[in-house]
């Protein structure tokens, strides 16, 4: 508690600043230290502190006496929010200053050559950056009608549309996409470049998830295709252009066949688990994957499901107790 100690010491410290003009008056004094901004106190500090763990330290132990915010339960919770919407903010200005500076050089190489062009006849660069344009035009558009027909992939089974899932067991939709595992599931929403996370709407409850930028129409609202755990649950802006929601499954011995209700189904019998994983489960859970997988495989081939095959085991069981009762109607499986 050495750092608390220090508090009664640095307020006295700053009381010593003298005006830079000896013949100004007291008022004078009086406003030099009333009128400085808190960054320029904060800023001092800082200095004098050296280190700036060593500074947050300090600013937290003078809320701590201060304050009530230290008696919350979630006091920890909001100071973690609060850091990491500044973090944020910071990665999105650093990426921001990044983009400038080599716009800045692009455009310094482009007047260079711009330059050579003009001092010759050679006309083959200005071909060249047409046919580099046209390409990476034709290249968008392909790509664009890959994800379209991606979109539309469908299977038909027992009269009921369901689609193809991705390779992480979600779909890629127009607006965003979404991946599981049996544990979790996580929403990817392209939005602007550098878009910072006060701009952001992300309400997430138990059944009921809201995602979109405020003042426009909202991307995603509807009722969850499971419950939630609400204390695991968080959002994220990630490389400046992605917002991502990670959701904790309340059932996580369930594949969901569609993030909110009202979306495009998936077909889960083609959802396929990550078999590196299922070493990381206990006995009890991993159990009930491996069945989980053997019914689906099964499904796929028209087969009976581990639950026919027991009912199935027992009958004939029952059939070989009771050699005198006619069996010949029963129906198995």
């Amino acid at each position: 508690m050495a750092i608390i100690a220090e508090i009664p010491e640095e307020i006295p410290k700053e009381k010593t600043i003298k005006p830079r003009n000896p013949s100004a008056s007291s008022s004078s004094v009086s406003n030099q230290s009333d009128g400085r901004t808190d960054a320029e106190v904060l800023t001092e500090m800082l200095v004098r502190k050296g280190e700036p763990l060593d500074f947050i330290d300090f600013v937290l132990n003078v809320v701590r006496k201060k304050s009530d915010l230290f008696k919350s339960s979630s006091c920890v919770g909001n100071i973690m929010r609060v850091v990491q919407a500044i973090k944020a903010e910071h990665d999105a200005v650093d990426a921001e200053t990044k983009e400038a500076k080599a716009k800045e050089e692009e455009i310094q190489k482009a007047r260079i050559a711009e330059n050579k062009r003009k001092n010759s006849d050679d006309g083959q660069a200005v071909d060249k950056k047409v046919a580099r344009d046209v390409g990476t035009d034709t290249k968008k558009g392909s790509l664009g009608q890959e994800n379209k027909a991606k979109e539309k992939e469908v299977v038909e089974e027992n009269g009921n549309t369901s689609a193809v899932p991705n390779s992480e067991n979600g779909l890629d939709l127009k607006n965003y996409s979404w991946t599981q595992t049996l544990q979790e599931v996580t929403v990817t929403v392209p939005i602007p470049w550098g878009t910072k996370p006060r701009f952001v709407v992300c309400e997430i409850k138990k059944n009921h998830l809201k995602v979109g930028l405020k003042g426009k129409p909202l991307i995603i609202d509807g009722e969850f295709f499971q419950t939630v755990k609400l204390d695991d649950c968080f959002w994220s802006i990630e490389d400046s252009k992605t917002l991502s929601v990670l959701l904790t499954k309340y059932n996580q011995m369930e594949w969901w066949k569609c993030l909110v209700k009202g979306e495009p189904e998936l077909d889960t019998t083609k959802v396929e688990p990550a078999p590196s994983k299922l070493s990381d489960l206990d006995n009890e859970t991993r159990g009930t994957v491996e069945k989980m997988m053997f019914d689906q495989r099964q499904k796929q081939a028209g087969l009976p499901t581990s639950d026919d095959l027991q009912k199935e085991d027992m009958l004939k069981k029952f059939m070989a107790q009771h050699p005198e009762m006619d069996f010949s109607k029963a129906k198995i499986g």
